[in-house]
């Protein structure tokens, strides 16, 4: 799993790459994570604040977008950060996880408005890896 965090003129652009598409996804929820506070998921475990979720998308691109805006968005209503995936199933158009973090008192260290589906293309790349961009918009 591998996560790059790359230049933009105003948002933050991060690369994401995992050998499976469990991976990409887990690799997504850590990235962001990342960003709400630095550092915050390399560090701050156990994650006990648990929520699960159980969503469908047109392909595989859609349903990570939609996943990850749904992470922020219980990021914000539980004052929280996550960082751990527990997948209990996964396809190229269906989701069914628990999320595991910890609740932020202190803020967050960057406010992601939103995430994008500017440039995100789930896809297999040269080395058989699924890889994507993801844009946040700040």
């Amino acid at each position: 799993m591998k996560i790059q965090y790359l230049p933009h003129t105003a948002d933050i652009r991060m690369k994401i790459e995992g050998s499976t598409l469990e991976e990409l996804f887990m690799a997504g929820v850590l990235g962001m994570g990342n960003i709400l506070r630095e550092g915050f998921c390399d560090k701050n475990g156990p994650f006990v604040l648990k929520s699960k979720i159980e969503l469908m998308a047109q392909d595989e691109t859609c349903l990570l977008i939609d996943f990850l805006s749904w992470v922020l968005s219980t990021s914000y209503s539980e004052k929280a950060i996550f960082c751990e995936v527990v997948i209990f199933e996964l396809t190229r158009k269906k989701i069914r996880v628990e999320i595991h973090g910890k609740q932020q008192a202190q803020g967050f260290d960057e406010e992601i408005k939103a995430v994008t589906y500017h440039e995100a293309d789930v896809h297999k790349n040269n080395n058989g890896d699924w890889e994507t961009l993801i844009i946040f918009d700040i």
